[in-house]
Formats: C-alpha cells, structure tokens, sequence
C-alpha cells in the first residue's frame, strides 16, 4: 500500500504546483473582421469610453505616408477607421491634456483629439525606428527607438536622449518611481538615479507591449505571438501562446476597472478583446 500511496501523493503535489503556476488566464470576448491595415499599437481612453488604433499601412520602417490611426469601440466596432490619414508607419500611442501623442518613425506626432487635427511633427534627431511612447504626470514623452537603441524624451520643448545602448527597446510604461523598459525578452526598470535594474528576464526576444495590472504585476505581449502575466522579481506566466499559428501580438492596451486586454494581431489586420481572468 504505502507505494500506491505515494503515488497519489506525488500526483496530487503536481496538480497543486500547476494549480498554482498557472493563476491567470485569459478568455476572449470578441475579435474584429479584418478592417485594418498592420495594426500595430492599441490605446484604451477610459475618459472618451474607446480605443485608438496605430495603422502602418505599409511597410513598417518606410516613409510612405500611408498611416493612419482609428477609433473604435469598447465592443470592436469601428467608429472612425480613418479618423487621422498621412502617416508614415505609426506605432505606440499616450494621451495627455487632450492631445494624443504618436511614436511616427523618426517623429513625434500631436493630434488634437477635440480637433481631430495634427497639430505638429517633432523631429527627433538621430530616430530610426520609434517604437512605443508614455507620458509621465509632468507631460514628459518617453519614446523608444528599437533600432538606434535609444530612449528618447521630449519635455514639451525639446527632444533629448534619456538612455542609449540598449539592445532592442521597445514596450514602455511608468510606475509610481521608474521607467519600465522591454528590451529584446527583458523588462527592465530605470530609477530616478539612473540605475537600470532587471524586473524579470527570459521572455521571447520580440517584448512589445506592457500594461499595469497591479503593483509590480504587469501583462506583456511580444510581437511574435505570446503573451505573459508577469510579476517583478519574482514570475512570469504564459497567458496566450499563438506562435506556432503565425498569428502576432503587438502592442497591446488595457481597461483595468473591467479587466479587459485589447491585442491587435499586426499582419492578421484584426482587434482582439480578452478578459483577465
């Protein structure tokens, strides 16, 4: 009997370890028809109950002015596909003050959202490729360059350089003391003196996209097509793995109050809405 027994016991301790593992997940709750072009990046406004969507529209390094960025629904349904034409290959979006900020290639674009209107194009000098953008509680941009391996800031006067050297960055987001970083499969956290400090490591190379669930607990996507639950210093955890169909997951965006994750599929031209479990 006592090798029966210990089999039920080692048994019944796997189940309770993968219970544990595996806390999150997600269920989707729609999925759009194909009524976009390469979209890259996903906003949710809580303010304005809607969500705007970076288009490329091309390639995504060429200046070709065929860019656009979308409003839509919290349900999906588009309400202004269109709603602002000739950009280049736009991709990560932050509001602040009415404006909508846009990481454009090698310029930061601000849109009135009242206005519908851009109101000007900042070169940054020395972008490649800028990639994703937030805004701190002063209005400073933070823009990150994955190909000249930068983060660029603008101070609502001036374009400078914030961190150089990086390997590939990308998905950035402020919490209450740093700037957090995906860099090619790490999150990183830069500190108000400067250090940068590794919050988790490990994740596929092409991080993307990063929103906040809690304190030191955050949802990243990665452009090839997996998404991780992942808690500073500690876990990371497999919420969405769709690799092997090809299907991307690029920038995404977040409602925290309903616990909704908005994932565009890139080359699938599809919006995607999952509730955190």
């Amino acid at each position: 009997m006592k090798p029966l027994f210990t089999l039920f016991f080692l048994c019944f301790m796997l189940l309770q370890h993968a219970s544990k593992a595996q806390q999150h997940g997600l269920t989707k709750l729609w999925e759009t028809d194909t009524i976009f072009r390469t979209p890259e990046s996903v906003l949710f406004d809580g303010k304005g109950k809607r969500l705007f969507v970076s288009n490329i529209d091309g390639a995504p390094a060429e200046k070709d002015g065929k860019g656009f960025i979308s409003i839509v629904g919290l349900d999906g349904k588009p309400i202004s596909l269109e709603w602002i034409k000739g950009l280049n290959a736009p991709k990560g979006m932050g509001i602040y003050k009415n404006k909508l900020y846009v990481a454009d290639l090698t310029e930061l674009v601000v849109i009135d959202i009242k206005q519908g209107t851009i109101i000007e194009k900042i070169p940054v000098e020395g972008a490649v490729f800028l990639n994703d953008i937030v805004i701190d509680n002063k209005g400073i941009v933070f823009i990150s360059d994955t190909r000249s391996f930068n983060i660029y800031q603008y101070d609502q006067e001036r374009v400078s350089v914030t961190m150089r050297n990086l390997k590939r960055p990308n998905g950035l987001l402020m919490n209450e003391k740093d700037l957090l970083i995906l860099d090619n499969g790490s999150l990183l956290a830069l500190n108000l003196n400067g250090q940068l400090l590794q919050l988790m490591e490990g994740m596929d190379p092409s991080t993307d996209g990063i929103e906040r669930v809690k304190a030191d607990e955050y949802i990243v996507s990665a452009w090839e097509g997996v998404i991780y639950y992942v808690v500073a210093n500690k876990t990371k955890e497999i919420l969405l793995d769709t690799r092997k169909e090809k299907k991307n997951t690029a920038d995404i965006g977040y409602d925290g109050k309903n616990r909704v994750l908005f994932v565009p599929t890139f080359y699938g031209n599809k919006l995607v809405a999952y509730k955190l479990d």
